[in-house]
């Protein structure tokens, strides 16, 4: 069979309500458990090699990201400390309550309790990125504010 003579198969497009195993709340809330766990490691790994972790922009520029301060944050939650969480950066609570809702889901979903995550439309995902652009900005200005430059 030549090639004029071979049949032409064309791709089964993908549903457009493709379904995730795992929503992206859930994946940020794995992730979350992730920097808890080298929240708790850091310090010790700090203090053994003196070597820290510098904010790039903070270091090149002096102008503080909006997360500056995140790691101090975590450490602060991990051991407890709520009022060092949020001096150090206030977003890491909003973070941190997050992340332990959407751990709840999680195990729920994992036990069968709760139906498979749903593809989010288009108008949620702008509402979930506007959110999230809106918080960023507000963390910025809280450290531009604690660094002084506001």
């Amino acid at each position: 069979m030549n090639q004029a003579e071979m049949p032409v198969t064309t791709p089964t497009p993908l549903p457009s309500s493709r379904v995730a195993p795992f929503s992206a709340p859930e994946r940020f809330a794995l992730t979350g458990v992730g920097v808890a766990v080298a929240a708790g490691v850091w310090p010790t790994l700090t203090d053994a090699t003196g070597v820290g972790l510098p904010c790039p922009l903070r270091t090149l520029t002096g102008i503080p990201c909006p997360f500056c301060g995140m790691t101090t944050a975590s450490i602060h939650l991990v051991r407890g400390d709520l009022a060092g969480a949020a001096a150090a950066n206030p977003l890491a609570i909003l973070i941190a309550i997050f992340t332990l809702v959407m751990l709840v889901v999680l195990v729920v979903r994992t036990t069968g309790r709760l139906g498979r995550p749903a593809a989010w439309p288009d108008a949620r995902n702008r509402i979930a990125g506007l959110t999230i652009g809106a918080l960023a900005l507000l963390s910025w200005g809280l450290q531009l504010h604690r660094f002084g430059l506001l």
